[in-house]
């Protein structure tokens, strides 16, 4: 099978709305899947551990969960992205240095015609058809894994303008329909070629 058409999402800060956008996207999509990407360290982050805290899930290889059973589980995202139509899930967790062999291992697993990423540190490993980094309006913070993936950014998605100057170099949109469009052009063989693109 050919490889997946790749869409990415990513943030330039936390709680920006990643997972919400990816959920709507799912639903404009159907018959998609989903990857989730996390990050950690062989210690605590320092947030609520039974909130995010996956430094028990690590060890010396990248770790990919796929399916239902493995993934699902009701208000975390992964279990927001079966709710939302995904055929399958995959999460992935991995150190920094295994992200890059994680990746692949999830890609390898997808059997649909496309998939949708979440996060910002794969874009350094894969090759994706688009990729959007979605940001908050009157925020002018971004973390550096945002940094590094706002080079292959495609489109920034932005629900709230009142403060937003956009970077003319990068399609922006407000309208959640207009972006599924943009994005739908991918699906159906249009601006597959980043280069190509709006």
């Amino acid at each position: 099978m050919d490889q997946p058409v790749v869409i990415g999402v990513g943030g330039f800060t936390s709680e920006v709305g990643k997972t919400t956008l990816l959920c709507e996207l799912l639903k404009a999509f159907p018959g998609w899947e989903a990857i989730k990407v996390t990050r950690g360290h062989y210690r605590s982050c320092g947030k609520d551990p039974h909130a995010c805290c996956v430094s028990h899930l690590l060890s010396e290889e990248p770790l990919v969960r796929s399916g239902r059973a493995e993934t699902y589980e009701p208000g975390k995202d992964t279990g927001r992205y079966w709710d939302a139509g995904a055929t399958n899930v995959h999460w992935l967790i991995a150190t920094d240095s295994q992200v890059e062999k994680g990746i692949k291992q999830a890609l390898e697993r997808v059997k649909a015609p496309g998939v949708f990423i979440e996060g910002n540190s794969f874009s350094q490993f894969v090759q994706t058809d688009h990729f959007v980094m979605v940001r908050q309006a009157g925020h002018d913070k971004i973390k550096s894994s945002a940094r590094r993936a706002l080079s292959k950014a495609t489109a920034i998605y932005v629900s709230n303008t009142a403060s937003f100057t956009p970077n003319e170099s990068i399609p922006l949109f407000t309208d959640l329909p207009a972006l599924i469009e943009y994005l739908q052009g991918v699906h159906n063989g249009i601006n597959r070629d980043p280069a190509e693109r709006m």
